[in-house]
């Protein structure tokens, strides 16, 4: 447990799912965890499980389709260098160059952390937020997943630091 955090409930898992709005379209999602500043609650995220649909295998063009997580809105797919996300997955298929349909790929964060972690991140907001965006597909994609952690109560300064952190990190 997080310093400065007392838990408020059991571990629990949310389901998500984001389609794109249109083939190869940036789009984004949120879910609300109905948190409440008045009592300072915050959310600790103990995992993350990224869900992306399969690319189209299009003969001699690269295609992919990538999702994102991320505790603050974003205007385009965030990396994994960004303080805000804490989970990115790719699913690519390069074709280019070749008369059939390619050779899939996939690359994305660690699915569960290593047991040597605490946890993976707080959320101090009420929502978070989901990306997806397909590139050279022909029918729209999107992503599914799971966020796994707890609720918590944060002391009066630690709440405001991870807040202001959280929000400045947008």
């Amino acid at each position: 447990m997080p310093a400065g955090l007392k838990q408020s409930s059991s571990v629990v898992s949310i389901g998500f799912s984001v389609p794109e709005t249109a083939p190869n379209t940036f789009t984004q999602g949120s879910v609300d965890l109905n948190l409440s500043p008045l009592d300072r609650e915050v959310f600790v995220v103990l995992a993350v499980n990224l869900d992306a649909d399969n690319p189209d295998a299009v003969a001699g063009t690269d295609t992919q389709v990538k999702a994102g997580l991320t505790t603050t809105s974003q205007t385009a797919m965030p990396s994994l260098a960004d303080a805000n996300c804490l989970a990115r997955l790719t699913n690519a298929i390069r074709a280019g160059g070749f008369a059939d349909g390619g050779v899939g790929f996939s690359t994305q964060a660690l699915e569960t952390p290593p047991a040597t972690l605490e946890y993976i991140g707080i959320i101090a907001t009420n929502d978070f937020f989901i990306q997806t965006e397909g590139t050279g597909n022909l029918a729209a994609k999107g992503v599914s997943g799971k966020l796994y952690g707890y609720r918590a109560v944060a002391s009066g300064d630690i709440y405001a630091a991870l807040v202001q952190s959280e929000v400045l990190s947008a």
